[in-house]
């Protein structure tokens, strides 16, 4: 690859030029270069390393450039960042690190190129592109990180047991990029990572949340879970999932192994959504088999509520790793408390209440429901796999046939409770919610249309059964 012709934006021979009036050596570093050669969307975030004062770098850059960009400067990190064409290019001086046992956030001293290189946290993120006049865009591998990505190979540039308990965030990081590149972690490494997976308790719910995203919109995500379960890490961050890898038999009876399934549920969902929090519902829909799990002599092993347990489950998990606890979490609930609903459905015979009575409960996630219960079907029968897609079929044209007629996915009652009160004389009293809720009722059951004369005739006749009189 010839990196001087990747080099070729205007940004590039604009640092290039700041630098050598300053009399600086600079490097682009780390991400940009990787996915460059990887041959990956590289564009929007560029990190570049001087030997010198990041900071005097960006706001020479920045003189440089017509319009004068705002520099963003973090002195305490000895950073800056400026915008650029729909880039955000990082600056930083080339540093050497040390660190304390209980913090991740290092002791920085001024270093070299090969210092910076080497506080890296993989081969593959230690390649540096060279911006000086005499040697522009020469490949600069101190740690072959050109051949572990030949080779397909996560790899820490130094003793792997320092990389990771220095910061042990990189233990997931390492994961994260095994899991979007399809890289295997190298067995030294990782052996170092369930050596020193205990580390990970000083690192905040907000950083982990960050990978465990990352490693939830990767195209496998298994792989990443998976390998946060082999190392160990699973079982401190979620131990809610881990709970579920336990396959018990009773008088030669066992039940499905649910960890493996829910793994295999992501997977499934993961070409028809990019819905981080659809993918969290995927992840979670099970949760509450664990606890709920028991064995009758008639049923065999059964789940009874796991779905309700599952979403209060959901929310302590959101809490623990302070997680958003808006309406994002609100629908992952939603999602897991209804993970059943259309599967039942897709088994008996589709009635048309049932149907108004799941899009009224969904409301607007209904579609959004009914892809996670489709990702759910992990049966390895043909004949029922088939079956299951085609019942599921039949549910999805009877959602859009009832919204059509009945308009449940945002319902709105076509008698309100004033006109209810009017019409009796009523003060607010607890005949208007019967009077409203029988109505509601009578619409999901098809007992009348979803309409204004209907509703009133109905109210009408219900009133007088509850002795109530219209007032002329």
């Amino acid at each position: 690859m010839n990196y001087k012709e990747a080099l070729q934006d205007k940004i590039f021979k604009i640092i290039a030029q700041a630098a050598n009036e300053l009399n600086l050596e600079s490097y682009v570093i780390g991400g940009f270069v990787r996915d460059l050669i990887l041959k990956r969307d590289h564009k929007k975030d560029i990190d570049i390393v001087a030997v010198g004062s990041g900071i005097e770098l960006a706001l020479k850059v920045s003189e440089l450039i017509p319009h004068k960009p705002k520099v963003q400067v973090f002195k305490n990190y000895g950073t800056a960042m400026l915008r650029y064409d729909d880039m955000d290019i990082e600056f930083v001086g080339a540093r050497k690190e040390s660190y304390n046992h209980d913090s991740r956030n290092p002791i920085v001293e001024n270093g070299t190129l090969e210092d910076d290189q080497n506080r890296r946290d993989f081969t593959i993120n230690a390649l540096a592109l060279s911006l000086n006049e005499s040697t522009f865009g020469e490949l600069v591998d101190p740690f072959n990180g050109l051949a572990d990505m030949e080779n397909k190979t996560i790899k820490t540039p130094l003793n792997p047991d320092i990389t990771y308990s220095d910061d042990p965030l990189r233990m997931m990081r390492a994961i994260r990029f095994a899991s979007q590149l399809n890289f295997e972690i190298e067995a030294e490494s990782l052996a170092s990572i369930t050596k020193n997976k205990d580390r990970i308790s000083i690192i905040s719910g907000e950083r982990i949340v960050d990978e465990l995203n990352k490693i939830l919109m990767s195209d496998v995500p298994s792989v990443g879970f998976l390998l946060l379960y082999q190392t160990g890490l699973l079982d401190i961050i979620l131990p809610e999932l881990t709970a579920l890898n336990q396959v018990e038999e009773i008088e030669g009876h066992t039940h499905k192994n649910n960890f493996y399934h829910t793994l295999e549920v992501v997977d499934n969902i993961c070409p028809n959504t990019d819905d981080v929090w659809l993918r969290w519902s995927a992840l979670l829909h099970d949760i509450g088999k664990a606890p709920t799990k028991r064995y009758n002599k008639k049923q065999g092993w059964t789940f009874h509520g796991h779905e309700f347990l599952g979403g209060k489950m959901a929310k302590k998990i959101f809490e623990r790793l302070h997680m958003p606890l808006n309406q994002k979490l609100k629908f992952v609930q939603k999602m897991v408390m209804m993970s059943s609903r259309p599967i039942v459905l897709a088994q008996d015979i589709v009635t048309d209440s049932a149907v108004r009575r799941l899009v009224f409960d969904a409301g607007e996630d209904v579609e959004n429901l009914m892809t996670l219960c489709e990702a759910d079907i992990t049966t390895k029968n043909p004949k029922k796999f088939q079956k299951y897609h085609n019942n599921f079929k039949i549910v999805r044209e009877k959602i859009v046939e009832v919204e059509e007629r009945d308009k449940v996915r945002v319902f709105q009652p076509p008698i309100s409770g004033e006109e209810i009160m009017e019409l009796f004389n009523l003060q607010p009293s607890r005949e208007i919610g019967v009077l409203k809720e029988a109505v509601k009722e009578a619409i999901l059951e098809g007992e009348i249309p979803n309409d204004y004369q209907a509703a009133y005739d109905f109210v009408l006749k219900r009133a007088e059964k509850m002795g109530l009189k219209k007032v002329n």
